[in-house]
């Protein structure tokens, strides 16, 4: 009998190889949470530069008093779907509040933000259909593509000519056309070349859909994302977020303008059979979403706190992943090996930041990726560069190639 857990053998392996250089950098515990910039970690108060708390609205106090009371009055879950159940008035207040708050005139809430790409790409799109994705997209949008059935092409990462290619070979299959792209990219912190997509969108007539996970709270001078920052939101038909980002809670989103977006809502599995938000989750990113429309300056605290970090790295002579500033900063090590060592030698230094190993990352990158946050005071930012420094000096680093 072939036991089913053979095929994770070399999973397990690598496993025990990274226990044996030190802590578990993939399942890491909090011992508690201090602020958002803040926890104990074995012990130790930790610096966090890993956890895309952007905005850092995690312990605003108006968002937590909002969950409390809708504890209160709604109980602590909902115990089924929004279509077998019935819908909170909550779930629609947050429908209508992001709908206005991306200037869409529909929008849907998932239960995750890993949800919001099944549902949306599964909605969207069937077995008839052509899916065109960029080639470093995250894994929630590679698994929405296999649940819609549709056929799926690969083209370069942020490479418009190669989509354009593409779509040129393809003109005559028949079936709709979706093209998708991120706003920032979520393991090296780089943004799509939008107009170059909007141009080869105009050339083509597919349907453009931008995963603003990242983006959206963070770019455009209304912070709905890189749409907004490239003043090309007329030109992108679907969006999709996420809560657990700027908004710091759990759940997802779709929106867009067509006139039978709202038919996603029953032709979407990932809608349909999974359970609606919580009261308290719901009431949380509502209180958030609000705040994040009505304080702007926390989006221009993020922008340059992003930029004093990653000009720190790169006075550090670190290699990094992009040369865009972003709330998202990776740095490149040459081998699994090393970045472990690495994110070890920084977390007993006193600062926590994600590791990104290969498959999980594009061009089997080993990266350690600190992700910004608004809440970081400038103190905060420089310790960050200073322990990589101290690392550095240590021996514990070396540029990746």
């Amino acid at each position: 009998m072939t036991d089913l857990f053979d095929k994770h053998r070399h999973t397990a392996e690598r496993h025990e190889r990274m226990l044996s250089l030190g802590a578990n950098a993939v399942g890491l515990t909090n011992d508690r949470i201090l602020s958002p910039t803040r926890a104990i970690i074995d012990g130790r108060e930790t610096v966090l530069a890993g956890t895309n708390n952007y905005m850092g609205i995690t312990f605003e106090a108006d968002c937590i008093a909002a969950g409390q009371e809708a504890l209160a009055l709604y109980g602590t879950g909902t115990t089924g779907s929004r279509i077998a159940n019935g819908s909170y008035a909550m779930h629609r207040e947050l429908e209508r509040e992001l709908a206005g708050f991306l200037n869409r005139r529909h929008c849907i809430m998932f239960t995750t933000g890993y949800q919001a790409n099944l549902g949306m790409l599964a909605g969207l799109a069937g077995p008839k259909d052509t899916i065109y994705l960029d080639a470093d997209s995250h894994s929630s949008i590679y698994d929405g593509c296999t649940l819609s059935g549709a056929k799926l092409v690969r083209f370069r990462h942020n490479d418009a000519s190669d989509l354009d290619k593409r779509l040129t070979r393809s003109e005559d299959e028949g079936g709709g056309r979706l093209v998708v792209v991120e706003g920032i990219y979520s393991m090296l912190g780089d943004r799509a070349p939008l107009a170059d997509f909007v141009a080869v969108k105009k050339k083509h007539g597919f349907q453009l859909l931008v995963d603003e996970a990242h983006s959206f709270g963070v770019l455009g001078k209304n912070g709905r994302g890189l749409a907004d920052e490239a003043g090309l939101e007329d030109d992108v038909d679907f969006v999709v977020g996420t809560f657990s980002k700027s908004i710091g809670a759990i759940g997802g989103f779709g929106a867009g303008n067509h006139p039978l977006f709202n038919m996603l809502r029953y032709a979407s599995r990932p809608y349909m059979f999974t359970a609606s938000p919580s009261p308290a989750t719901v009431a949380t990113s509502l209180a958030a979403v609000r705040k994040l429309k009505a304080e702007p300056e926390r989006r221009e605290k993020l922008a340059v706190n992003s930029a004093r970090l990653f000009n720190g790295f790169k006075a550090l002579g670190l290699a990094l992943g992009c040369d865009a500033v972003s709330p998202i900063v990776a740095v490149n090590c040459p081998d699994e090996v090393s970045t472990i060592a690495m994110w070890n030698a920084l977390l007993k230094a006193g600062v926590y930041v994600n590791i990104a190993l290969p498959p999980g990352t594009p061009g089997k990158q080993c990266l350690l990726r600190c992700s910004v946050s608004a809440a970081h005071s400038f103190e905060d930012i420089d310790r960050i560069i200073t322990l990589f420094g101290e690392v550095v000096a240590q021996g514990h680093y070396k540029k990746a190639g």
